[in-house]
């Protein structure tokens, strides 16, 4: 047996019942975000991208995000750029089916709701749970298997190759509650490598994070591009845009500019968000994701 597969084949439903209902209606909230099986829970190979028909997300009476249309298509890698407050998070949420448009409508060609993935920002998450690094990748390929079951054995060498991956193979048997921020970072990729989904959605996924992990995980977004998925990315490093992304939406409440990265990012639409969102007075207020 490999070193570390044991605790791979075992169930932690244990440690989960014994932590009681609240920490099994957590683990729901952490693992299970965005997912939405159609009526045969059958999966197929690939989505043909995501779009959106003026699209509008609202808490209560104030909007987040206004009149948006346009399309993620297959094959792409698309930044999402703006001011605080521009509705970014908002948009990724709405995609992933966490958040019901108050207007218009999000669609997946194919209607395959479960082929995709949402990972959200890192303080969304609890890392509370006693779960080692190579249950965390397991969960990856969960709706297959379970949540409270024990994964199969056969998921076990594909567990270990996404962990080694991302560099991670001698803290696979590691508790996520002792990682580091860019280890659990590392880790929540794997476990994104293994779900093999055919949408990939990212919420700030390099922010705090080190130069060597940003610049080991940044090609694991190309890679997914080259394979004909769609991955859409809330960032806030310009020139990180600039450099590693074809594709940028620039939003601020409503789209600013949708298109090629050199063209969407110019000079005069960059103004045009940061004047949309910060009136005159508080224009010192920097342009962030």
């Amino acid at each position: 047996m490999r070193a570390g597969t044991a605790p791979l084949t075992q169930s932690f439903a244990v440690s989960l019942a014994a932590l009681g209902h609240n920490a099994q209606a957590a683990f729901v909230r952490l693992f299970d975000n965005g997912y939405h099986p159609n009526a045969s829970g059958e999966h197929t190979r690939r989505l043909e991208g995501i779009s959106v028909r003026n699209l509008s997300v609202r808490y209560g009476d104030r909007y987040a995000l206004e009149s948006l249309t346009g399309e993620f298509g297959p094959a792409s890698l698309t930044a999402v750029v703006g001011p605080n407050g521009a509705g970014k998070s908002s948009l990724l949420k709405a995609l992933a089916g966490i958040l019901r448009p108050a207007i218009g409508q999000v669609t997946c060609a194919a209607a395959e709701w479960h082929r995709l993935a949402y990972l959200p920002q890192r303080d969304e998450l609890d890392r509370g749970f006693p779960i080692t690094v190579a249950e965390l990748v397991a969960l990856g390929d969960w709706r297959d298997f379970g949540a409270l079951r024990k994964p199969p054995r056969r998921l076990a060498a594909s567990v270990y190759e996404a962990i080694a991956a991302v560099g991670l193979s001698s803290l696979a048997d590691q508790q996520i509650s002792e990682l580091s921020v860019g280890q659990f970072q590392r880790a929540l990729f794997a476990r994104l490598l293994l779900q093999d989904a055919d949408v990939i959605l990212l919420d700030e996924p390099f922010a705090s994070l080190d130069e060597n992990t940003t610049q080991d995980l940044l090609p694991i977004l190309q890679r997914w591009r080259t394979e004909g998925r769609t991955v859409v990315a809330v960032l806030h490093d310009l020139d990180q845009v600039r450099r590693y992304f074809p594709s940028t939406l620039l939003l601020a409440r409503s789209p600013i500019a949708w298109g090629e990265t050199s063209v969407s990012l110019s000079v005069d639409n960059l103004a045009r968000a940061k004047q949309a969102l910060n009136p005159p007075e508080s224009a010192h207020i920097g342009l962030v994701a």
